[in-house]
């Protein structure tokens, strides 16, 4: 079973842009956004993917990703709720953990989130100098609550 335990954070400062080590373009869209469950349609660089995640328990919620032609993620993205989350992101690895620096465009353009993925909930995580608050249990941060809500609006 597929789960993905994830925690995000706001970013304090522009730190992290020295020590990136990739960046991508990524559009998605939602077509659905019920907390039980959400179905995002995404194009990630040159590839689709379609996923299923389940509730958020805490940290963790169960992820299913299944890589799809990209023509195909393009006229689902034509399907999905309005507006669609537009942001780039980079990569930026501290020891052995991943970090995923979203940087927001389009209607949620200023939004600005680290996030890590975990093997467990109890991880130690060592914490960058360029992290600041932690929102990993404020919904309003979830990509497929951008959707109904715009940051933009907030």
């Amino acid at each position: 079973m597929a789960k993905e335990i994830e925690r995000k954070f706001l970013l304090e400062n522009d730190n992290w842009k020295s020590q990136f080590t990739s960046r991508t373009i990524i559009k998605q869209g939602y077509l659905n956004t019920q907390k039980e469950r959400t179905v995002r349609v995404r194009i990630f660089g040159e590839k689709g993917f379609l996923t299923i995640k389940g509730e958020t328990v805490g940290m963790t919620r169960l992820e299913f990703e299944y890589e799809i032609p990209v023509q195909e993620a393009e006229e689902l993205l034509k399907l999905c709720e309005k507006p669609l989350i537009e942001k780039e992101r980079f990569i930026v690895l501290i020891g052995k953990l991943e970090w995923e620096i979203d940087i927001f465009e389009g209607d949620n353009e200023g939004l600005r989130i680290a996030e890590v993925e975990l093997e467990d909930e109890k991880q130690d995580v060592e914490i960058p100098d360029w992290i600041g608050e932690e929102v990993t249990f404020d919904n309003r941060y979830f990509n497929s609550s951008l959707v109904k809500l715009p940051f933009k609006n907030w």
